[in-house]
């Protein structure tokens, strides 16, 4: 069993920057593939980035390539999404999520899950 929790969500404006947190509890959290993903009002929940165990492969979406960046610390037991350039259309909730299948990362379908955490892109 993993419990996610996530952390630094807020109102940020255009170009701007975040960074957001998912500190996890769980024995066998380092094992797990960590994702971040996110949700629209009105939108499904879309993958946005994932990292493996020992941090040495990531993954990201197309619409953040080149603006996020996913890292972890397995001795804090917690994974972070570093936002740059942030724009309108990243407002969602992003949530935190942890499965021991790239499968099921790219597919949305992780075993555990965080609640959440709201950014909002706005002048």
């Amino acid at each position: 069993q993993v419990q996610l929790v996530e952390s630094g969500g807020r109102l940020v404006q255009p170009g701007g920057s975040l960074r957001l947190s998912c500190a996890a509890s769980g024995r066998t959290y380092s094992v797990y593939i960590m994702g971040w993903f996110r949700q629209a009002p009105g939108k499904e929940r879309e993958f946005v980035a994932a990292v493996d165990w020992a941090g040495a492969i990531t993954d990201y979406a197309d619409p953040v390539k080149g603006r996020f960046t996913i890292s972890r610390d397995n001795a804090k037991n917690t994974v972070y999404l570093q936002m740059n350039t942030l724009k309108p259309e990243d407002t969602a909730v992003y949530h935190c999520a942890a499965d021991s299948s790239w499968y099921r990362i790219l597919s949305c379908r992780a075993d555990y899950w965080g609640q959440g955490t709201q950014v909002t892109v706005s002048s």
